[in-house]
């Protein structure tokens, strides 16, 4: 068991660190934000803004990012430098040890080792686990806490009391990494204390002091998150709670009941928010988003396959047959856990969202394998199970890794904003050369770009940056040293040598195009001129 348990990490390491720094093929502008505040956090301990060591958040682009994954980067950095490798690495690595606390997990609730080792397995090859492991997501992270919580959960409630302190940390370091956790904590912990409530009872002092410094520790970002403007940002930016159309909509139809009393019950706004809500919540376990083409976000899926395999679909019906027809011990844990993992990411404009409910694996893996193990317990010729089994999987696992490596860089590398990494280099070897450097702002942010791959000394960056902050509290970096970035001059262009990366088709007409820069589907991105005036 152990020999086959070191070939499934050593797959799941395989999947998650092959070609990790090119593809995805670029950093998304989000993926170097954590790689810049944590080179500066190295480099001045302070963040791009300047903030010393920050608790509850760094701002960076206004998006106030939690914590956990910017600190747990800043060793990899030091060791690696800051480059793509070094800013997903965390990501990869403990995404990998996320599949050893599945088998973990899984141990303690199911009585043999074969289903364990099956449950691990699957995420080592789950394209949604793969996609979120080979990119800085701090979900990714956020999710190797919270599953490591529950073990330790799971180790106070059947071993050792103590366990109760080392799952309250890992909570605590999940709430702190990604924000989604701090919705998915609360709930999970509530499903887990109604599971082991006699566990928890019988110990209920130790319970009391833990939740007490917990609490204590948790204090700084509850305070962040509920009590500034700041913090509050984020929901308000995400939160349907914040449309308009269930207002009017309620108003519309109790306008044209002439605004009854009846009507005003049954077309309340509230209940138009509630239905929105609950076709939100399902959305998440909409089969289409599952199991035939994913999430819409390029950056999430791949597009061409749902999160889950065509034939986990089978081994998911099996297993929650086989859990609640076998009264299994912990039905209640999984099943809860499974239900409860979207009522956060619910409250979202975009639904289903593939990362905000990440914290929803390994429920699917943990169900999945049960069910094929009760498959094959029944399943009398054994010789034509293992072949099904073998056409089932094989095929599929190659199918999306041919997607993965061959297709899916070219045909979405526009996604991770390819092209900036090759503007920025050919920039920095002729930076002397120009009097003032013009960058269009057509694709984003693309001053993080330049401070990353140049790379800029944080210090003289904290110092000189022309910073804005506008009213939804967003910071836009205006100019560096010779770097513009926004719009070209509309009425004179400046005098002097200038270098100009733009957009194809926004050069000024008088400047020379050095180069065009394309991204992997051959689609010209920028296109680089100079012109002396």
């Amino acid at each position: 068991m152990k020999r086959i348990l070191l070939l499934i990490f050593v797959l799941a390491l395989i999947l998650r660190f092959y070609k990790l720094g090119e593809n995805p093929p670029s950093l998304y502008w989000d993926e170097a934000s954590l790689g810049y505040n944590a080179y500066s956090l190295l480099k001045t301990a302070k963040d791009e803004h300047g903030v010393r060591l920050p608790i509850t958040n760094f701002a960076a682009f206004g998006d106030y990012k939690p914590p956990g994954y910017i600190y747990t980067v800043v060793p990899f950095i030091q060791i690696l430098g800051l480059n793509e490798f070094s800013v997903r690495l965390p990501s990869a690595f403990f995404g990998t040890l996320t599949v050893l606390v599945t088998f973990l997990i899984a141990n303690k609730i199911f009585p043999n080792k074969k289903i364990s080792l099956t449950a691990a397995f699957l995420l080592a090859i789950s394209p949604w686990h793969i996609q979120h492991s080979r990119a800085a997501f701090e979900a990714n992270l956020g999710l190797f806490f919270s599953t490591t919580a529950i073990y330790f959960f799971l180790k106070f409630a059947t071993e050792k009391a103590y366990n109760m302190f080392p799952s309250a940390a890992f909570f605590l370091a999940a709430m702190y990494t990604f924000t989604g956790q701090r919705l998915f904590v609360p709930l999970i912990l509530i499903v887990l204390i109604i599971q082991f409530h006699k566990q928890v009872l019988s110990n209920i002092k130790l319970v009391i002091i833990t939740a007490v410094i917990s609490a204590f520790l948790f204090w700084p970002l509850f305070k962040f998150a509920n009590f500034t403007i700041e913090g509050k940002q984020r929901f308000n930016e995400v939160t349907f709670f914040r449309d308009l159309k269930p207002i009017d909509d309620s108003i519309s139809y109790r306008e044209d009941d002439n605004f009854s009393i009846f009507s005003n019950l049954i077309h309340n706004r509230r209940l138009f928010y509630l239905y929105n809500y609950f076709i939100h919540y399902l959305d998440f376990f909409n089969p289409s988003f599952l199991f035939i083409n994913g999430d819409q976000n390029p950056r999430l899926s791949i597009q061409e396959l749902g999160h889950l395999y065509y034939f986990e679909i089978i081994l998911i019906i099996s297993g929650i047959y086989y859990l609640f027809r076998n009264k299994a011990n912990y039905r209640f844990l999984i099943i809860g856990w499974l239900l409860i993992s979207p009522l956060g990411p619910a409250v979202a404009r975009e639904t289903p969202h593939a990362l905000r409910v990440l914290h929803i694996l390994p429920t699917f893996q943990l169900i999945s394998a049960y069910g094929f193990y009760h498959i094959y317990n029944i399943f009398r010729a054994r010789k034509l199970f293992y072949i099904l089994s073998f056409f089932a999987l094989i095929p599929s696992i190659f199918y999306y890794l041919h997607l993965y490596y061959y297709h899916y860089p070219k045909d979405y590398s526009y996604e991770w904003q390819y092209g900036y990494k090759q503007a920025v280099e050919f920039v920095k070897n002729s930076y002397s050369d120009y009097d003032q450097i013009f960058v269009t702002k057509a694709y984003g942010r693309p001053y993080i770009y330049f401070v990353m791959y140049m790379p800029i000394d944080p210090r003289l960056f904290q110092q000189s940056a022309q910073i804005t902050r506008d009213n939804q509290f967003f910071y836009d970096v205006k100019s560096y040293d010779k770097l513009n970035f926004g719009d070209l001059p509309q009425e004179t262009l400046p005098k002097g040598k200038n270098l100009y990366v733009v957009t194809p088709g926004e050069i000024p007409k008088e400047a020379h195009v050095l180069t065009t820069v394309y991204n992997l589907a051959s689609q010209p991105v920028f296109e680089i001129g100079e012109l002396q005036r």
